[in-house]
């Protein structure tokens, strides 16, 4: 049994450990999965409170794994740790079985799982889990108090050191389909051999009163348009399948109103996009020195700037005249979000390739890289 015990404490705190660092390197797309979930279940309140809640769980992940490991005050981490994996469980039943959520997130972008493959890891780490619940009494720890105690906290510091370096400086391992030497234009696409959606037409009638729905081929026999009234016609999914591209809801619009997304992509040069999600207000005066000294750019080396955001009346109210002659473009909040995990993020392109890319701190690099050129 203390070999069974063992091996189920490294396979649990490893997994631990590995799927807090795999989250901790873009804490942002897990919040943005919590709020995915959240818009589901009505609780439009909690958004603003994603990213803490996101910086905390992914933290005990990482702590809670080492703890585990090192057989550390598992009286109080196996009751920690079964909540944790009955709370995991609950939210990836959900996601598989009402088909709301596509996935959920378990492993961030970086290794995507299907809502079938993360119900499978969480009823495993529940087994597992459960074992050292109901042992956890006959678990001792393999390190001396003082020791345990530092490991714990360097694993503390670390864990949230290394969260705040990468909402401040973007992801340190890029797996979003925006990363560097990425061709935009294909990342649209649908990959070949994908499946598409299998639809049928479906049709809603109402008839004394109540809605009747029924496809092309199962009208009812009494079927007529006199008791019965048209309500909608639609393309029912019966079996969902995989074909959609990387990038989703690109658009970028003119002030006009005119898309010209693949207008500004298939331009041959070299371009700057700043993409703003909102302004800030610590981050306004930095914001505001950068464009400045990325118009000269755009003057001297011949490469237009373009600022790209979903909040295009709050930028140029909160900018004000750094922007005269600036081309700011309307884009998708949600397409915005995934292509800047800082509030700011600078771009450069070259025919619709991403050469680089720098959030808003590391602006003084990408000015330099870019005088260079």
């Amino acid at each position: 049994m203390k070999t069974i015990l063992t091996l189920s404490r490294y396979i649990v705190g490893i997994l631990f450990i590995f799927s807090g660092l795999v989250k901790a390197n873009d804490p942002l797309g897990l919040s943005y999965k919590m709020q995915e979930f959240f818009e589901v279940w009505g609780l439009h309140g909690l958004n603003d409170f994603t990213l803490a809640f996101s910086i905390l769980m992914i933290a005990f992940e990482i702590i809670a794994g080492v703890a585990v490991i090192i057989g550390w005050q598992m009286r109080l981490f196996s009751w920690l740790l079964l909540l944790l994996i009955v709370f995991f469980t609950f939210l990836t039943a959900y996601a598989l079985f009402s088909g709301k959520i596509k996935s959920c997130g378990c492993f961030g972008d970086c290794l995507p799982l299907t809502a079938a493959q993360s119900f499978m890891k969480d009823l495993l780490l529940l087994a597992l889990i459960g074992l050292l619940f109901a042992n956890r009494n006959r678990i001792q720890t393999s390190m001396d108090t003082r020791r345990s105690v530092l490991l714990l906290g360097l694993t503390t510091l670390f864990s949230f050191g290394f969260q705040w370096y990468v909402l401040r400086h973007l992801p340190v391992v890029d797996c979003l389909p925006y990363k560097k030497g990425k061709q935009i234009a294909e990342q649209m696409k649908i990959p070949a051999g994908s499946i598409p959606d299998s639809t049928v037409i479906s049709f809603v009638y109402k008839k004394d009163g109540k809605e009747l729905e029924f496809t092309a081929d199962k009208f009812p026999a009494d079927f007529d348009e006199s008791t019965y009234s048209f309500v909608k016609r639609y393309d029912k999914v019966i079996r969902k399948g995989n074909a959609e591209p990387p990038i989703k809801d690109f658009v970028l619009l003119a002030p006009s109103g005119n898309d010209t997304t693949q207008a500004l992509l298939a331009e041959p040069g070299i371009k700057q996009w700043l993409f703003i999600k909102e302004v800030r207000e610590g981050d306004r005066e930095s914001l505001t020195e950068t464009i400045r000294q990325m118009k000269e750019i755009a003057v001297a080396k011949n490469m237009p700037l373009f600022i790209i955001t979903p909040a295009a009346e709050q930028v140029i109210g909160s900018l004000g005249s750094v922007l005269d002659g600036v081309l700011v473009l309307r884009s998708d909040a949600v397409a915005v979000k995934t292509a800047a995990r800082h509030s700011s993020t600078i771009y450069l392109i070259n025919q619709g390739v991403i050469v680089d890319k720098w959030s808003l701190p590391d602006s003084d690099k990408a000015i330099q890289q870019m005088q260079k050129m």
